[in-house]
């Protein structure tokens, strides 16, 4: 015969705590939609009430985030800002760009000073731990290397001896450093806060070597007077997962940012463009007009995070697909270079774009 586990307590307590502890749980409250832990909802309010979402951006970088004639910020990563503000307020234009560098970064994360930094920002074990929470990889790249065709560069090995110069507080001094070292390469390297002012420098000859990202490389090329007098070696020596990011402590809006991203690639795959989102909402595809909010499909998680249904329509609209946005500043004929697709095309393309299913 099993002993009782509560061999001291009469049937007449057990009973009674047995009701308490029932009472007790009937007594609390259960999660509401758009309700969480502290913190929860912080930011949504704070922008709405402000009516804007405060990016953190680069405005020197073509192609990525830079001004136009008219002193607009344009770019890729722009448009990813402009996204969620059209999901959240309505309006892809109620955004307030927030010139940073890239060591600005961690810290306006880190104090909450902006909603979201969307800076051609490589997602790191360290960065995650320290900085915010990333969202989702919106541009796959690589570092590479910027170099004159007259000086006939081509491995690591030419480098020995070289001078480079480098942004601080990147992820490129020390995959820079790690790559020579693998190599037995000596070299000097010169640190500047601003992008732009490595670039300058190279350009006015006063180092040998640029490097960065190679979508970066691309970007300044494409700029300089002589384009064809540099060329972007065939070579890669880092992994650089481009994602914006966002303040920890507000899962409601980590998950509003992460879920606008995953439309965007979403509506590519279904072929869903700024021009005929309403069209759409009548497609015969359940999950098109889940997405999209058409009425009487549901909810894809918008009520609990305090979002109508039509949110993510709204952001299509505003700023189109993820290939819309591509090729809008890297596509032929785009507004900054042509840079093929390569790892940015969907995965139904062989590419890396993948994002999970709106339901």
């Amino acid at each position: 015969m099993r002993k009782s586990l509560f061999p001291f307590l009469s049937l007449a307590v057990l009973v009674s705590l047995v009701l308490a502890a029932c009472g007790a749980a009937a007594a609390t409250p259960t999660s509401e939609p758009g309700t969480g832990p502290q913190g929860y909802g912080s930011i949504l309010a704070r922008v709405k009430e402000r009516g804007k979402v405060v990016c953190g951006v680069h405005n020197e970088l073509l192609g990525f985030g830079y001004l136009d004639a008219n002193g607009r910020n344009m770019g890729f990563d722009i448009d990813l800002c402009r996204a969620v503000a059209a999901a959240v307020l309505g309006d892809p234009e109620a955004i307030e760009p927030v010139t940073i560098t890239a060591a600005d970064r961690g810290p306006v994360l880190q104090t909450a000073e902006v909603d979201l930094v969307t800076r051609n920002m490589t997602w790191t074990s360290k960065r995650d731990a320290e900085w915010g929470n990333f969202t989702w990889i919106m541009f796959y790249d690589g570092q590479g290397f910027l170099v004159r065709t007259a000086d006939g560069i081509q491995t690591l090995e030419d480098m020995d001896g070289a001078a480079f110069f480098v942004t601080d507080a990147a992820t490129t001094e020390k995959n820079l450093a790690t790559a020579l070292a693998d190599a037995g390469v000596t070299y000097e390297a010169v640190t500047f806060e601003e992008t732009s002012a490595v670039y300058g420098a190279y350009e006015e000859g006063r180092c040998d070597i640029a490097t960065s990202d190679k979508s970066q490389l691309a970007a300044v090329r494409a700029g300089f007077q002589t384009p064809d007098d540099h060329v972007i070696l065939d070579m890669t020596i880092s992994k650089e997962p481009l994602t914006p990011a966002v303040p920890t402590g507000d899962d409601q809006w980590f998950d509003i940012v992460k879920t606008v991203m995953w439309a965007l690639i979403n509506a590519e795959e279904y072929g869903i463009t700024s021009a005929n989102v309403e069209e759409m909402k009548s497609s015969e595809n359940a999950d098109i007009r889940l997405l999209l909010g058409a009425e009487g499909e549901g909810d894809w998680g918008n009520a609990q995070v305090a979002l109508g249904g039509d949110a993510l329509a709204k952001a299509i609209a505003a700023v189109g697909n993820y290939g819309e946005i591509y090729d809008r500043y890297f596509g032929e004929g785009g507004l900054a270079f042509v840079l093929p697709r390569g790892l940015n095309d969907l995965w139904t393309n062989g590419g890396l774009i993948y994002a999970p299913p709106i339901k």
